[in-house]
């Protein structure tokens, strides 16, 4: 597969008040049509897409970009702005294999151009109790996985980041096994809720919040929410994760938010908005149980965390 090479667009070289130019000539450069909606549009027509209530206010964007969890660059939640910047993601290939009929290297360009960029506001919630609301842009992952033609037994989908300690830095170091893995049921990842992030605030993904690939799973803990994905995997049985296999007694495969099942360390009864002060109640699924709760019918959600 040919495997092209755009000019590299730098966070760092898009300034806040080039919001609403920038991101439509971003599209333009990356052959990315379709998408024609203005960021007030955005801010206001499309955020409260799964929410309800004021408390849904925009993170501001120097705290979105600001204030991450990303071991791959350290433990400290300033790390990854501060180290992710070297990280080289021009040119980029997603490795596509396992129960698909259509497998092979797909470079970003190729994965990207086809799809419409959708705008979608969602909550992120850290396992850690505090949380974001993020405007996103990016290709309903549903849509992606259809191009590969999964097969019938197809049950799992499995993603891995990135792995490259030479510009990772937490990657030198044993805080978990390398490199990162993560994973949905099949159904999870075709929900319409679920998006493979390109962008946030009108702008290219920045490194430090998983450029240029991401996925974004809103009805659950941010660490399923896996960056720099570099292979996707149809899978028959449940794959090993990497949370759930360094620490299986405070991080499960499901990781749906779940304020009645507190982490063994803390409540996750309430969460910290960032940006805001006081702590505000979390919501079961973070506020889409009436789209994503028949997934899970049935199911014990105290067992399967």
């Amino acid at each position: 597969m040919l495997i092209r090479k755009p000019d590299d667009v730098r966070s760092s070289e898009i300034t806040d008040e080039g919001i609403y130019q920038n991101r439509r000539g971003f599209l333009a450069a990356m052959g990315i049509a379709g998408v024609g909606l203005a960021l007030p549009r955005l801010l206001h027509a499309r955020g409260r897409e799964g929410r309800e209530g004021a408390q849904d206010e925009l993170t501001p964007y120097d705290d979105v970009t600001t204030y991450n969890n990303y071991y791959e660059f350290g433990t400290d939640k300033d790390d990854p702005a501060e180290y992710a910047g070297r990280l080289r993601i021009r040119p980029w290939t997603v490795r596509v294999e396992g129960l698909v009929k259509k497998p092979g290297d797909y470079a970003f360009e190729d994965l990207v151009r086809p799809h419409k960029v959708v705008d979608r506001t969602y909550r992120l919630r850290c396992v850690e109790a505090w949380s974001m609301v993020i405007p996103w842009q990016g290709i309903p992952l549903g849509e992606m996985l259809q191009r590969f033609e999964p097969l019938p037994s197809a049950k799992f989908v499995r993603f891995t980041t990135l792995h490259r300690p030479s510009e990772m830095p937490g990657q030198r170091r044993n805080i978990l096994p390398w490199p990162y893995v993560e994973g949905l049921r099949l159904d999870e990842a075709m929900h319409p809720l679920t998006l493979m992030a390109t962008g946030l605030y009108g702008k290219p993904l920045p490194n430090q919040n998983g450029a240029p690939l991401r996925l974004v799973v809103p009805w659950k803990y941010g660490f399923k929410s896996i960056k720099a994905i570099v292979k996707i995997e149809l899978l028959e049985r449940q794959p090993a994760t990497t949370w759930a296999l360094s620490n299986p007694a405070e991080y499960g495969f499901y990781a749906n938010v779940n304020p009645q099942v507190d982490h063994p360390r803390w409540t996750q009864s309430r969460e910290r908005r960032i940006g805001k002060f006081g702590r505000i109640p979390t919501a079961m699924f973070n506020g889409y149980a009436d789209q994503v709760a028949s997934l899970y019918a049935g199911m014990d959600l105290r067992r399967n965390y």
